[in-house]
């Protein structure tokens, strides 16, 4: 057992513990976030140290290598910015604060395992450690509306980890091991002796391994947690779960089905299978979106949408369309995690979540106004933003492979998109402000906005050095 390289993990849940015990004697609270997003230097630095790395431990069930480590470092960038922006929203739970960023924390190191784990077990034990903080998160505010989120996320994810089990359940039974790249062994044994399509178990289970990570990157039909929760959590939260969540979800997606289910014969069926759900997700998340009055219900419609668009690149089983999934979640990361911030700066003042309470934002709190207008017109993949490139990206894999198709569905849901996100740009733009009171932006505030912000503009002007990045973590996947 190598615990080198369990040492990012292992570093985050240290600190998760650290901010545990410094909250029962620090005074000043506002402490625990900065001692928080500074130390997340150290799993940092380890994830850099491990680049390069291309090994296994433990028996084969954690998996180190430059397509983990993309995600790892993505997850606790993504950690640190809602950590950030949580710091003027604790004031709803200020008695709370340690128990929070600790509960951000587990759940960050859940979700870095699940990126890194090459066997069914330690995946599904991955998905629990982050579900439950995930959990208590939701419900963290304590009111009427975050305790019926809290509520039906447990139970939706109980029901979806009930399915994926027995999804594994299935594919085990018919090979007689968990561990991904002996699955493969097994199941092109089945291949070349022409009995695969005599095994309905083992499609069978790849189907509920479909529907129980579906849940997690909120895909139809599994979505249905999705409104509610995103309404009715904490706005980092719901930025949190947005972004981290989905993208985790992805990670074990390409994981699983990439080696253990990349044998062309089954591929086939598999990358046809979520070429439709994405067709359906794309179109259902956007077409839902239009009516949303609620911000927070409209991007977590628009957040259903981009999981089909992120389906796209899996239905394609290329290179290409693989290192375009992880090109397109560092953007739409950074694009969602600007816009929630912005929104959690304008509700802090408002106190409404409601679109038409932005009302003349852009004479009340010009920069604000701008930074959430901007990475709504990425999340639409307009130029100069990281979207379109991320958009173009995938795209094109989905070309390459003759999906044209599911090009065109894309393309026109980007359309009917543009609708609803520009809709609130209008509302901030050209309405009558209710208040010629600015909205105050803190430090840390600005500091997320800025480097949200100007990341969504670098990827969309100097993109390569992501590229590279994540065609380098793609190839690690080999069908």
């Amino acid at each position: 057992m190598n615990f080198w390289l369990l040492s990012p993990e292992l570093s985050i849940c240290g600190i998760a513990l650290a901010v545990v015990l410094l909250d029962l004697v620090i005074e000043n609270k506002k402490l625990l976030a900065g001692i928080s997003v500074v130390a997340l230097a150290i799993p940092i630095a380890f994830i850099v140290a491990l680049w390069g790395e291309n090994q296994s431990t433990f028996g084969g069930m954690l998996v180190v290598d430059e397509f983990s480590l993309f995600f790892k470092f993505l997850l606790v960038g993504i950690a640190g910015l809602v950590i950030l922006s949580s710091v003027d929203y604790v004031s709803k739970f200020a008695r709370f604060q340690g128990e929070y960023y600790a509960l951000v924390l587990f759940s960050a190191a859940g979700l870095m395992l699940m990126a890194g784990t090459g066997e069914l077990i330690s995946i599904y034990i991955a998905l629990e450690l982050s579900s439950l903080s995930l959990y208590a998160l939701v419900a963290f505010l304590k009111d009427p509306k975050s305790s019926e989120a809290g509520l039906k996320y447990m139970i939706l994810g109980a029901i979806s980890s009930a399915v994926l089990l027995f999804g594994m359940a299935f594919v085990f039974g018919l090979t007689g091991t968990t561990h991904l790249d002996q699955i493969v062994d097994k199941v092109s044994v089945l291949v070349s002796s022409g009995q695969i399509w005599d095994s309905p178990a083992l499609l069978l289970g790849i189907v509920f391994l479909v529907a129980g990570f579906g849940f997690k990157i909120a895909s139809v039909p599994f979505q249905m947690w999705v409104p509610d929760v995103y309404e009715g959590a904490p706005t980092p939260i719901t930025a949190y779960l947005s972004v981290a969540s989905k993208a985790a979800g992805f990670a074990v997606i390409l994981r699983v089905f990439y080696t253990a289910f990349g044998i062309p014969v089954l591929s086939d069926n598999w990358a046809m299978l979520f070429a439709v759900l994405g067709a359906i997700s794309m179109t259902i998340g956007n077409v839902v979106a239009i009516s949303q009055s609620n911000i927070k219900r409209m991007l977590g419609y628009s957040s259903i949408a981009h999981a089909g668009y992120l389906m796209v690149g899996l239905a394609t089983v290329s290179t290409l369309g693989r290192s375009g999934i992880l090109f397109f979640l560092a953007s739409y990361a950074l694009a969602n995690l600007g816009a929630f911030i912005a929104i959690i700066a304008i509700s802090n003042k408002t106190g409404s979540d409601e679109i038409k309470d932005f009302s003349g934002m852009a004479r009340r709190a010009p920069a604000l106004a701008l930074v959430l207008a901007f990475c709504l017109i990425s999340l639409i993949g307009i130029p100069p933003t990281g979207g379109f490139i991320a958009k173009f990206y995938i795209f094109n894999a989905a070309i390459q492979q003759d999906l044209l198709w599911l090009v065109i569905v894309a393309v026109l849901n980007s359309v009917i998109s543009a609708y609803y996100y520009l809709r609130v740009v209008k509302v901030m733009y050209l309405g009558e402000p209710a208040s010629q009171e600015a909205v105050p932006l803190s430090l840390p505030l600005r500091a997320t906005l800025t480097i949200t912000s100007l990341g969504v503009l670098l990827l969309g002007v100097y993109p390569w050095v992501v590229l590279r990045l994540a065609e380098t973590a793609a190839a690690m996947l080999v069908p």
